[in-house]
């Protein structure tokens, strides 16, 4: 009797776990595939993108550099990549446009962080690198650029800032080239790390020039977020797209 009541615990047991395991990872499994599914998702016809990350962004900024260069290196063959950070009045180039995708991805590197850097006008540079761009006309053309949007240097009101000259100019620049602006926001060490009507205004600048030039921009709320969720829907938006010309 007491081996048969073992027999019958060990049984019961293994009836147990393996309802447990039909059970408990289903929606373990249901993720997974979500996150596989999302994972899996390419832009479909190949780009000429430049990368134009602002260099006085929170230096956490830096967290997100794989998810870049993942984004970068799932480009379809036949893409170029340029690479260039916004500093200082000054664009640097790190990495002309290439079909070497994974040369575009090594050319990332953490924002300085600091306001020694700042430019305090990021889309004088978004119009040089504009000027960068193939004539081929070959692929389609797009600007991711992360930055807080921010432009204080004719002063700091709405006008001045969601509205600005170099905003406009950069804007007709890459209509009159066909390229579209994506944007990301992030905040900078400067205004945008503590002053909500800066985020509100930079916010609004990006979300201007991505809207003008057929682009998007992307954020949450007022304080930073990762970039996965940005790259997912990124991504959707050039597939969705890819037979729009602006």
């Amino acid at each position: 009797m007491k081996r048969f009541y073992s027999l019958f615990t060990v049984l019961a047991l293994v009836v147990v776990a393996a309802f447990g395991a039909l059970a408990v990872p289903a929606s373990a499994q249901s993720k997974k595939a979500s996150k596989s599914e999302t994972a899996g998702a390419r832009v479909r016809t190949p780009l000429n993108l430049a990368v134009l990350i602002q260099d006085d962004l929170e230096s956490r900024v830096g967290n997100e550099l794989q998810e870049t260069g993942a984004f970068i290196r799932s480009l379809p063959e036949g893409s170029r990549v340029l690479v260039g950070y916004i500093r200082s009045g000054s664009l640097q180039v790190r990495q002309p446009f290439t079909t070497d995708l994974e040369a575009a991805a090594r050319a990332l590197r953490i924002p300085v962080g600091t306001t020694a850097v700042s430019s305090g006008n990021p889309f004088t540079q978004v119009r040089d690198a504009l000027k960068l761009f193939p004539a081929d006309g070959t692929n389609r053309g797009a600007v991711l650029l992360v930055s807080d949007g921010l432009d204080i240097s004719r002063g700091f009101d709405y006008s001045s800032t969601v509205d600005s000259i170099d905003l406009q100019r950069a804007a007709r620049e890459a209509k009159s080239r066909g390229v579209a602006v994506y944007s990301f926001f992030a905040p900078s060490a400067g205004l945008t790390s503590w002053n909500r009507t800066a985020v509100s205004f930079g916010q609004s600048a990006l979300n201007r020039l991505s809207d003008q030039t057929g682009g998007r921009a992307f954020f949450q709320g007022t304080s930073f977020v990762t970039f996965n969720a940005y790259f997912d829907r990124l991504t959707r938006t050039l597939n969705d797209e890819s037979g729009r010309v602006y």
